[in-house]
């Protein structure tokens, strides 16, 4: 599959997945009288919306630039992290808000060998979509993937956390374990949700590319920079998937148009290599002073021309 029908695939196998956790957990949770357990159908609930959320922003970032969005869709995967993030923030507070309230009347937890399968039957299936999930995602760049496998990812941590809690009343009797191990639910959700609210941030503030892919770029320019004078105001960002970068080349005075852009297309094509998914504006600029570099770069271009 491409790349954007491979996303489109695993965002639909999310949504389906989410949807049969959350009528499960509520069933189990009604039943239980549970507040772990109910918490996690809440859990779900919200990764079942930031899956459809998801799912449109890719459908969105997959689409070609156009007349209203000349730049691309790609920030609609930013937006979706966005709103992923938030939505866990509201979890956790619902959750906290509501172990609380349980903290201070415990209530009997009923059918708990019942809530411990449930709770194994969700750490295995988002277990097993989170990883689709995450491989995809770090095979495409896809931010809005990602932040749906954090949720699920949590969700893996959070179930087994209630499996254990119900295990403990199952032995013990204690229930006070039910709404304390809600909280540790909550805290865990808004671990992850600081992630990845933090990552769409960067994106939609444009913020630069991390170091190690600047340093790429900068690489390719310094195995050319026998070919040209110097270069400045590299400016890079990410957009959802897709990277966005621009410079200025100066080169010497008496290199034809069709030179330079010959060089400046081969090491857009070298950075493209290197990072998938990129948009590079090189702008050529001559030089107005007869400098050192200027001669080196002439020399070059005249021992080019001989071979």
């Amino acid at each position: 599959m491409s790349g954007n029908a491979d996303k489109a695939a695993v965002a639909t196998l999310s949504v389906w997945s989410n949807s049969c956790l959350v009528i499960l957990k509520v069933v189990a949770g009604v039943l239980m009288g549970s507040v772990g357990v109910m918490s996690e159908a809440l859990h779900s609930g919200m990764d079942l919306v930031a899956a459809l959320i998801a799912k449109y922003s890719v459908k969105r970032s997959a689409e070609p630039a156009d007349r209203d969005h000349q730049y691309g869709h790609g920030k609609f995967e930013n937006m979706s992290g966005l709103l992923e993030g938030a939505l866990i923030f509201v979890v956790a507070a619902i959750i906290v808000i509501e172990a609380s309230r349980r903290l201070l009347s415990l209530a009997d937890v009923e059918y708990v060998p019942a809530g411990m399968a449930v709770m194994a039957v969700s750490t295995v299936v988002n277990l097993y979509v989170s990883r689709r999930l995450f491989e995809v995602a770090r095979r495409t760049d896809s931010l809005a993937l990602e932040a749906d496998a954090y949720h699920l990812r949590t969700d893996v941590w959070t179930s087994g956390g209630v499996f254990v809690a119900l295990g403990v009343i199952q032995l013990t009797g204690w229930r006070y374990v039910d709404p304390v191990v809600a909280i540790v639910v909550a805290a865990l959700i808004i671990r992850a949700a600081y992630s990845i609210t933090s990552r769409s941030t960067d994106g939609l503030l444009d913020r630069t590319l991390p170091e190690h892919e600047l340093r790429i770029v900068k690489e390719i320019l310094l195995e050319n920079e026998t070919h040209f004078v110097d270069w400045h105001r590299l400016r890079a960002r990410k957009t959802g998937s897709e990277r966005q970068l621009d410079l200025h080349v100066t080169v010497p005075s008496a290199m034809s148009v069709s030179e330079s852009h010959a060089l400046v297309e081969a090491m857009e094509s070298e950075i493209r290599l290197k990072l998938p998914r990129s948009t590079i504006v090189i702008h050529v600029e001559p030089c107005e002073k007869d400098c050192e570099s200027c001669r080196l770069a002439e020399s070059e271009r005249a021992l080019r021309k001989c071979k």
